[in-house]
């Protein structure tokens, strides 16, 4: 038997003994008094749980694993250290209390660099240019800007209702349209009603993408860097030609109708949109950089059309999901609806006076998460907490899965419940918000929530006031529940499924066709 060792197996021996050192003597000066990590799962030299590591739904392994260590879960793959945080308590303390370290983004090579995603506001490093962005996207989207929005939320509501009545079965395709067609025409002032139009095919594309490239390992080149200098042409480098392609499209989608929008401002043909409004506030700024500031409400203007979508999406789905599955949800709300409205559909007006409602709006971002983990941070520098040492550059996630799902909050966890939000027919503010955990955290909270909230309100109200949304039928005609399952990915949505959507009345259907007398 050769037990000879061959020298490229010593070499790579050799290399990763010489790293091993490196890391461990870099930790030592960071850490000089030797304080322990936080508890978390054991993993081996060099690889650390790398075997081990969940790669799907990892937030539900997670919350396993916080009943085993505690709240707080520290671990490494292949010397990346990651903590995962597991109570509202260790949120506030890390992401609000000591913003200042805990703000920052990881480098996220295949999705920022690779894809062309460095324009999104909510992937941004923490720092000045990211402010920049928060600034001007707060100045045009933000809570103060709503009632600007409105019009246009609601016509496009309309429009989908619309498209509900006549194809029933391509329900999601038609939500798709929907979100798209709205944020294009607030952003950029462009209206859209063809779901073939191109700009949704290719923000779709892009969004597809950036959601399979945010999942935890997928890509080998976010943990060796040095791979995105492999050429198109070298063997396996597949993800590499499908990246640039779609990096390609992404500059489509990121940076063609900002353009369109200068060049009709230039002509005096240009809607109003957001996108307007910023390039005339540039115009209005004396002394300033203008290459930097148009690229900045470029990026601002991207963000909110190509990044507020998908979110959006996957809980209207998840909407329609849930309101098959529990119809004593959908008859609660219906009944609500019709006392407060009569036989009028709804507007931004009548959201006070609709309590139910506003429950299971409460209930929808509780019970499906469309980012159960957040977007993750990083550290900015070494922190010391609650006596444990916490490396610069680890990757800390907030598990907003685990914090809405604690049985010890909210009784019954997986059910659809939005009467845990009422009290003697009121909100009751004492419950845990969903808003605290749905949208992120501390300085990086999503700038867009208020923008989604008032999307799904809308949407979800003008359907349940005209529709009812069934389970389908086998070929017996016997109901069909779907078994209410999600995708296991950084984005979660919905599983596909069927529904059977029908106008409530004849009433109701005129109802929907004259929507289109008032646009």
């Amino acid at each position: 038997m050769d037990f000879t060792i061959h020298p490229y197996s010593l070499l790579l021996v050799s290399l990763a003994f010489a790293w091993w050192i490196q890391a461990y003597l870099k930790d030592r000066r960071a850490n000089p008094y030797r304080l322990p990590y936080p508890p978390g799962p054991k993993g081996y030299p060099i690889i650390g749980i790398l075997l081990n590591a969940p790669m799907f739904s990892p937030w539900l392994e997670y919350d396993k694993w916080f009943k085993i260590y505690g709240d707080m879960i520290y671990f490494e793959i292949l010397g990346q250290p990651f903590l995962v945080l597991g109570s509202p308590r260790r949120t506030s303390d890390l992401f609000e209390k000591r913003a200042t370290i805990y703000s920052d983004r990881p480098r996220m090579i295949m999705v920022m660099e690779m894809l062309g995603w460095t324009y999104n506001l909510g992937l941004q490093p923490y720092g000045s240019w990211w402010r920049r962005h928060y600034r001007l996207f707060h100045n045009h989207f933000g809570a103060d800007q709503l009632v600007n929005f409105q019009p246009t939320l609601l016509k496009t509501t309309h429009s989908f209702l619309r498209r509900l009545l006549s194809n029933p079965d391509n329900f999601v395709r038609h939500i798709h349209l929907l979100l798209m067609s709205s944020l294009m025409e607030i952003t950029y002032g462009v209206q859209i009603e063809d779901p073939q139009d191109p700009l949704i095919a290719n923000a779709e594309l892009v969004l597809k993408a950036a959601a399979e490239a945010l999942i935890p390992g997928k890509f080998l080149v976010d943990t060796l860097p040095a791979l995105k200098y492999v050429p198109e042409w070298f063997p396996g480098a597949g993800w590499k030609r499908r990246a640039n392609y779609v990096k390609k499209i992404n500059e489509l989608v990121s940076r063609g109708p900002f353009e369109t929008v200068k060049e009709e401002l230039k002509r005096g043909t240009a809607a109003s949109s957001a996108a307007a409004s910023m390039i005339e506030g540039i115009e209005d700024k004396p002394g300033v950089n203008r290459a930097e500031e148009e690229e900045v409400a470029k990026n601002t203007a991207a963000t909110a059309f190509a990044a507020g979508s998908d979110t959006v999406i996957s809980i209207i789905e998840a909407f329609f999901l849930a309101m098959v599955m529990y119809p004593e949800v959908q008859k609660k709300a219906q009944d609500e609806l019709d006392i407060v409205l009569g036989s009028s559909l709804p507007g931004f007006n009548d959201r006070a006076s609709l309590p139910y409602i506003n429950a299971l709006v409460k209930e929808m971002f509780r019970w499906h998460l469309v980012t159960p983990l957040a977007i993750p941070h990083t550290t900015s520098q070494a922190d010391e907490y609650d006596g444990f040492y916490i490396p610069k550059g680890t990757i800390v996630v907030g598990n907003s899965w685990s914090m809405l799902h604690d049985p010890e909050v909210f009784d019954e966890p997986m059910r659809l419940v939005p009467e845990r939000y009422l009290k003697d027919g009121q909100l009751n503010p004492e419950v845990r918000d969903p808003w605290d955990f749905s949208f992120g955290y501390g300085h990086r909270i999503c700038a867009g929530r208020h923008m989604a909230d008032a999307s799904f309100f809308i949407a979800i109200t003008s359907v349940l006031s005209a529709f009812d949304i069934k389970p389908p039928l086998d070929d017996k005609g016997r109901s069909v529940a779907p078994k209410g399952e999600f995708t296991p990915y950084y984005l979660s949505s919905p599983v596909p499924f069927e529904a059977r959507i029908m106008p409530r009345s004849r009433k109701a259907e005129n109802m929907i066709r004259d929507t289109q007398l008032m646009e």
